[in-house]
């Protein structure tokens, strides 16, 4: 009796994304319009970016909202919300998203990106990646 080997299975890449629900005084949400030249470009997504090796998803999200939109902030005015899982064709993402409601600074477009401060009732009338989906109702419910 021979076993049979293990069916191989491909490695697929992790990418580990933080994002924020920055939300203001009139519980609106900030967008970001994904500029030209970028995957998904034109699409509406929470604001933030990659975790880069060595870094907390609190750490890249302060780093990317100041490099993105030019917001000071601490880690101690993010509050950890929910995650979204999603598998695209070529990678798998794991993208925690916080809710932040102080932060220094006006949300300046620094990377070519147009920006919205939305409704939560109005989150569904904006394209955007399948991985954000999962949020709109979550943060309806919040707010």
């Amino acid at each position: 009796m021979s076993i049979a080997p293990a069916p191989s299975h491909t490695q697929r890449k992790l990418v580990l994304v933080s994002a924020a629900a920055l939300i203001d005084a009139r519980g609106h949400i900030l967008l970001a319009r994904r500029p030209e030249g970028k995957s998904m470009a034109g699409l509406w997504e929470f604001p933030g970016g990659k975790v880069e090796a060595g870094e907390t998803p609190e750490a890249a999200l302060v780093r990317e909202l100041n490099e993105e939109l030019g917001l000071d902030m601490s880690r101690a005015c993010l509050a950890p919300f929910t995650f979204a899982s999603h598998a695209y064709a070529g990678f798998d993402l794991l993208m925690p998203l916080y809710i932040c409601r102080r932060w220094q600074g006006t949300p300046t477009p620094r990377e070519g990106q147009k920006l919205a401060w939305v409704a939560p009732a109005d989150l569904r009338t904006y394209a955007m990646p399948e991985a954000d989906l999962p949020f709109i109702p979550l943060l309806q419910a919040l707010l």
